[in-house]
This record gives structure tokens, sequence and C-alpha cells, in this order.
């Protein structure tokens, strides 16, 4: 239904029209297949599914050299990376002149640079290739071994039954035919990497490497503005779960890349990046932006005076009460910060007077992709029991949840051994104190 509603409702002779068209074929065809599969959620009609409507549209949409205004773009800029040592125009008037992007978008760019105008050396290409890197890197982080405990004093999470690298395969397939995702990936979007990185992201924080998660946080960072509110989420789901040092070690690898990338670019021009990388993306600057989609921001820029200092405003109150959130009541899972995460992001894309629909890829892949993923690892929010608890108090508890559940026996058989090491404690004491009183 996505397909058919994107399809007749672009404009012609775009990008957005030929995914809608090829790509409600593939997914009708995907949904035939799966209506006569016993298995719901099968590899096959995934397979279908990711055909039809990335790979296909992907490669028609490069074969005929038709892609978003964004594959221009992040060329435009690798070219200006080399000649004057900033990705960004001292001097945009139009739309396409603008980069709104950070100076490590650029490198997508370089391919194009390097090879020239070849169907296979545009920067959509090395977006598909660094999401699905990405997603990859993460299914095989998960199903590998190594995790952390689910908090002080808590047990490590085990791996579910009947999950693991040929799950997380069907998973990822499922992932790249959403809509949301298929859409961006065929016709060029910037997005894709970046999400891609983050859910690599959060699988590194689920396995508790902290280093290596604030590394690939802050090389998303280094990629555009919407990687940032990640960094703060994850800090704190690594310091609940890993404690202060996990949490430090976190956010020095991942300021780390951001600050190299973006430290330059500003030095060599300032007034260039604040006017491409700040205003235009707000849409506080005096060209703007072709970002408009019909969201709350937008419409109280239209209705309201002083409308954009409302929206930034807005958005300003909206990030410190997710910071607050963070403090008060952090999250102790990688599914509670995914959804964390979502909810601010949701929040600036709802608010930000220069948006997209398709920026939905964000608030949807965080809140998805974690829930299902927790299961390959079996990653749960972390629980600690007080240190005034006496060690008692846990089998006293289970042993009246062994009364109350349908397996009484099952219980017995484990009190049995209990039961014999204090009987054989007790006669072990009678023995000795009959020898100290024989002696």
């Amino acid at each position: 239904m996505s397909a058919l509603v994107v399809g007749p409702a672009s404009p012609d002779h775009t990008s957005q029209k030929v995914w809608g068209l090829v790509g409600a074929a593939g997914y009708a065809c995907a949904a035939l297949i799966a209506a006569r599969s016993p298995t719901p959620w099968a590899r096959t009609p995934a397979v279908v599914a990711v055909t039809g409507a990335a790979a296909v549209p992907l490669l028609y949409l490069s074969l005929i050299g038709r892609a978003q205004m964004e594959v221009g773009v992040v060329e435009r800029a690798a070219e200006l990376l080399f000649s004057t040592g900033t990705p960004y125009s001292p001097t945009p008037q139009a739309v396409r002149d603008f980069n709104p992007y950070l100076p490590g978008m650029a490198l997508f760019g370089i391919p194009a640079l390097l090879f020239g105008d070849t169907p296979f050396a545009g920067a959509r290409v090395w977006f598909l290739v660094a999401f699905l890197a990405a997603v990859a890197g993460a299914v095989r982080v998960l199903t590998g071994g190594g995790s952390l405990p689910a908090g002080r004093g808590g047990p490590a999470p085990a791996p579910v039954a009947g999950t693991g690298t040929g799950a997380g395969l069907t998973g990822a397939l499922w992932l790249v035919a959403c809509p949301v995702v298929a859409l961006p990936l065929s016709i060029g979007g910037v997005d894709p990497p970046v999400i891609g990185l983050l859910c690599l992201a959060l699988a590194f924080t689920q396995r508790g490497r902290a280093g290596r998660a604030g590394l690939v946080v802050g090389v998303a960072a280094a990629l555009k503005w919407t990687a940032w509110p990640a960094i703060p989420v994850i800090v704190a789901v690594l310091a609940v779960r890993g404690g202060r040092r996990a949490a430090l070690r976190c956010a020095a690898a991942a300021i780390g890349p951001a600050t190299l990338t973006i430290v330059p670019a500003v030095l060599i021009d300032t007034g260039a990046f604040y006017q491409n990388v700040v205003l235009y993306p707000l849409g506080l600057g005096p060209t703007a932006s072709s970002a408009q989609s019909p969201l709350l921001g937008h419409l109280i820029v239209l209705l309201l005076p002083h409308g954009k200092a409302v929206t930034t405003a807005l958005i300003a109150l909206s990030a410190l009460g997710v910071g607050v959130s963070l403090l008060v009541r952090p999250p102790r899972s990688t599914v509670a910060a995914a959804d964390r995460l979502a909810l601010g992001l949701l929040l600036a894309i709802a608010l930000s007077p220069a948006t997209r629909i398709g920026y939905a890829v964000y608030p949807v892949v965080l809140v998805v992709w974690p829930r299902f993923t927790a299961r390959l690892s079996g990653d749960r929010p972390a629980t600690t029991r007080p240190a005034s608890e006496p060690p008692h108090h846990h089998r006293t508890v289970t042993s009246r949840l062994c009364t109350a559940g349908p397996s009484p026996a099952a219980c017995n058989a484990r009190r049995r051994p209990h039961r014999e090491h204090h009987r054989t404690g007790t006669r072990h004491s009678v023995g000795a104190d009959d020898s100290r009183r024989a002696g």
C-alpha cells in the first residue's frame, strides 16, 4: 500500500515515482508467496520483497542516472573537500548549493570523484554498501559471544534458544524490505548509513563493548546531526549496565571521530559551516530548505508569528526533557535506550520547520529492529538486588514461587540437594562434638 501511495502521488520523472510503481509489484509478489508459506516472516518472501522493492529499483535508477538530490550534494561536497579543504560552499545560492550534512558524509562522494560518472561509483551505491555492512555487523555482534551482565549483581543474559545467524539474516532482509528503508536505499537517501551505524552501536552496547559502541556512534555523528542524540542515550544505558568507567570510555570514543571531522571544517571556514549545517537545516537561512512536510513545526512557522523562534524553542525544550529523563530514569536495556532515542528524534522531526516524512526511518527502525535483535542475545532490562537484602531471601522467594507453581515435584527436586546438605552438615557437627567430648 505504501508503494501504491508513493508512486501515483509523486511527480512524473522522479525517482520516487519509479520506486512506487516497481516496488508495488515486488511487494505484491512477496505477499502472494508469504500467504502460501506455512511459516510467518519466512525468508523467501523477504528475499522477494528486497529484490522487487530495493534491488530492482536501485539497479534501474542507477542505469538511467536518476537519483535524489542528496546524491549530487554529497558528490559535489567531495569535490569541494579536495579542492578547497572544506565540503561547504562559502556562497550558496540555490538549494542544490547547500550541504546540510556533516563533513564525514562527503566521503561517500569520493568514488564518483575518482571514477567519474559511472553507475556503480555514485554515492547512492556506497550509501547502500555502508548500510548493509553496518546491519550485517550488528547481526554478527549479536549472534556472537561475550555479553555484559544485565546489571551489577545480576546474571548475564543468555542467548535465546532457536535464534542465531540465520534468524538475524532473515530479520535483516525484512528490515531492508521495509518501505521506509527500501525507498531511501533505492533513490539515494543519506539516512540509511546513519541508521545502520546506530543499529551497530546499539548491538555493541547490548554486548557491553563500550569502546566500540562509542566509536561507531561517533562515526555516525560525523555524518549527520541526527546521530548526535544517540551519544547521551548510549552513554546512559552503559552507565547503568557497566558503570561509570564504561560510560566514560564510550563518551571518549564517540567524541573523537566527530571532533576530528567537524573541527577542521569549522576552522577552515566558520561562516560556510554555520550557513550550511546550522541555519539551512533549521530553515533559518535566506534560502528555504527543500525538506518541507506538513508536520507540526512547518505548520507553526506558517500560522504563528515568529514561528521559527517558537519551533527552535520547542526543539530545545524537548531535547532538555529527554536529557533530564536520562538522568532521572536512565534506560536499563538497549530496547529501552532505542525507545528513548526514537522519542527524542520523533519530537525533533515533528517540531523542525524543515523536515521530511522520510525521516520516519529513524523512529521506525529504532522501535522495531532492537526488539528483534534483543532475542538474538537475550537482552533484558537490568535488575539489581539491594545490598541490604539477606542472602537467603532469594531462596525464600523461589520457594514461594515453587509452591504456587504448576510443578511442585520439580521444585522439590531442586530443594533436595540443599536438604541433604543440611542433614550432612548436622551429622558432621554432632560427630565433631562427640569426638571433642572423647578427647
